[in-house]
């Protein structure tokens, strides 16, 4: 079963290593100008299902919550095979989609890039119609559910 399809179905992992190590294969199937929206609560893991997508794509950056800078721009060196950038933006304290606008992300979306978008619901109508959705949770107390949607 793919990565995908698994992701289709809902995956539990038990550990953060877990997370990114599912976030980094999933990276490897992304199409070159892919849109993640990331839903879930606050400390469902969506920052460390992002660090592994960074691992995934060869960037060597430390990732972290983009919470008050609001986004964050990752390369991966010009020598790795995907040469992929990554922007990590956390929409939380944005309240419209002029707000996103005035951040000139467009300016950092070179091709080919990957934007993990955390809280999207706040920027709904700014997001491309091929957005992929995953829904990160926490079940069992202190396991964590990372779903794609459509």
């Amino acid at each position: 079963m793919s990565i995908c399809d698994r992701l289709r179905t809902g995956v539990t992992t038990h550990a953060a290593e877990e997370t990114r190590a599912l976030a980094a294969e999933f990276a490897a199937t992304l199409p070159p100008d892919t849109t993640l929206a990331l839903h879930g609560d606050m400390g469902v893991g969506k920052t460390t299902f992002v660090q592994g997508l960074a691992q995934g794509l060869g960037v060597h950056e430390h990732v972290t919550s983009p919470t008050f800078a609001i986004y964050s721009v990752y390369r991966a060196p010009a020598a790795q095979a995907t040469g992929r950038t990554l922007v990590h933006l956390d929409a939380y304290r944005l309240e419209n989609e002029q707000q996103i606008e005035a951040l000139l992300l467009d300016e950092f979306l070179v091709s080919p890039w990957v934007l993990a978008v955390e809280w999207p619901e706040k920027i709904a109508p700014w997001l491309p119609a091929n957005t992929q959705h995953l829904t990160l949770s926490i079940v069992d107390g202190d396991r964590h559910h990372v779903r794609l949607g459509k």
